[in-house]
């Protein structure tokens, strides 16, 4: 399981938690590296082992009330050891949430269990790439999309 917290909103429902990180309640997580930050649009700060990382929607969505959607995530573990500034956050964890949101940012909240599935399948399909020699370009590009059956939120 990746180890991130991921709170935003939807164009229709309000600032939730769409990832725990496996804390039944993640708010003290949470608020623990995001404190003090209030107001910042974008933030990568190391706190301990974690980082807080907060960004404007990377394709501008706004919610019903025409602001712009925020996505703020708690990432630790070997993800964090990557990300030192926003944009490497951005190149790092939103792959990880992107086609998930797309799927739901519109729509009705969803279930904790449907985004964390998708989470970890995106995860799973980056490290195969990453380590697997025998994989085309091409062939990623469908495996991310979903044209070969493999995409996020399928059972694999």
């Amino acid at each position: 399981m990746v180890k991130l917290i991921w709170a935003t909103r939807g164009r229709s429902w309000g600032f939730r938690f769409l990832l725990n990180g496996g804390y039944p309640d993640p708010l003290s997580a949470y608020e623990s590296v995001f404190a003090g930050t209030e107001g910042e649009p974008e933030v990568c700060r190391r706190v301990g082992g974690r980082v807080a990382l907060r960004f404007p929607d990377p394709l501008n969505r706004n919610d019903a009330a025409g602001r712009v959607i925020p996505h703020e995530f708690v990432v630790w573990g070997p993800l964090a050891n990557d990300i030192r500034t926003v944009n490497d956050g951005i190149q790092r964890v939103w792959p990880l949430v992107a086609d998930i949101y797309a799927r739901v940012w519109d729509g009705s909240l969803p279930t904790a269990d449907l985004v964390q599935s998708a989470v970890d399948n995106a995860l799973d399909a980056a490290v195969a790439l990453d380590t697997s020699d025998n994989v085309s370009r091409s062939a990623a590009g469908d495996r991310w999309s979903g044209r070969n059956g493999g995409g996020l939120g399928h059972a694999q």
